[in-house]
């Protein structure tokens, strides 16, 4: 099939386009810049930004099926430009595949989408898991919005499927894993509360392979088409342990020094505050969505992945830290 993917030129974005072009798809990617990456695996690329609908119609000219993938993520920026990113790129991507007659979209959404302040969320499915309200943070916001416009836009013509990879790491990670060792270099990463609430993440190809594997069963009327799912590992450890885990694989030192949630959260508001006021550069420390989300338990049952579209995790946690640190 011929199969575009916004954003492919990303963490997850390439090992979609890897994995695509070895299952034998012609592979097209709509990026902002130009990746040799993609290059090398024979991917075309169309540069292009998510908000400019014509680009995006430009883009899904003669494909069949549409990973998107592309989204505006962090903790910090102004929501307009989420919005724009989030909401208004997947509206212009959802019109393209009505424009083109593409019948299949699987949209890559975030656990961020359920988010309440400190409440915990423990082996549950997506189905039993509200969307958020109040949200602290423009990028789960907007993600909720498009989200559930995906799931809307489902019918006869275009079968649609929201998946919500927690916390993706492994091999190639250019942010979470390198961000978290800076820190840890620098003696400035601290835990939120006590470190032992439980916590999902997702190995890279796992996440790749939870994305294949909806394609695979998603047409008008598959048990997943219209719906969302949780995607991880399915190895919730304490944040403690699992920060130390990947910390180590990168050979970056140790953490056990906390700070208590109430304390985080006024640093967060402040650091809110003060960041566009002085006009300082970069992200905050802390936000008080971060400081929400780092002390609260987050963990997720795969069990309705399983069952709608055969999703396994295939690397384990153990596999992929070993896997980790033979490429650094």
């Amino acid at each position: 099939m011929k199969i575009l993917v916004t954003g492919g030129g990303g963490f997850l974005g390439q090992a979609l386009c890897r994995g695509l072009v070895e299952r034998g798809h012609e592979v097209s990617s709509f990026n902002r810049g130009h990746y040799p990456a993609l290059a090398a695996l024979g991917v075309g690329q169309i540069r292009g930004d998510l908000a400019d609908a014509n680009a995006v119609h430009h883009a899904a000219a003669g494909v069949d099926a549409v990973f998107h993938n592309a989204a505006k993520a962090g903790a910090w920026g102004s929501y307009d430009s989420y919005f724009d990113a989030n909401v208004a790129g997947t509206r212009n991507v959802l019109e393209a595949c009505r424009a083109h007659g593409i019948g299949k979209l699987v949209y890559t959404s975030t656990p961020s989408v359920t988010h309440r302040a400190t409440h915990p969320v423990e082996g549950l499915g997506a189905d039993e898991v509200p969307y958020g309200e109040d949200f602290q943070a423009p990028y789960a916001a907007t993600k909720a919005i498009a989200e559930q416009e995906v799931l809307a836009a489902n019918g006869p013509q275009l079968a649609t499927v929201a998946l919500r990879p927690r916390l993706i790491w492994g091999p190639g990670d250019q942010q979470l894993v390198p961000r978290l060792a800076e820190r840890a270099r620098q003696g400035r990463l601290r835990f939120v509360g006590d470190g032992l609430n439980k916590v999902d993440t997702t190995y890279i190809d796992n996440a790749a392979q939870a994305h294949f594997d909806a394609f695979d069963h998603l047409a008008p009327g598959a048990a997943c088409a219209g719906k969302a799912y949780f995607i991880s590992n399915g190895e919730p450890l304490p944040m403690r342990e699992l920060l130390n885990k990947l910390l180590a694989a990168v050979g970056a030192p140790a953490v056990d020094k906390s700070i208590g949630f109430k304390a985080a959260y006024r640093i967060g508001a402040v650091c809110e505050k003060a960041w566009p006021l002085l006009r300082l550069r970069g992200e905050p420390p802390m936000t008080r969505f971060l400081a929400e989300q780092l002390c609260t338990p987050h963990w997720y049952s795969m069990e309705p992945a399983r069952r709608d579209f055969g999703y396994v995790p295939r690397v384990s946690i153990a596999e992929g830290l070993r896997r980790l640190a033979a490429a650094c």
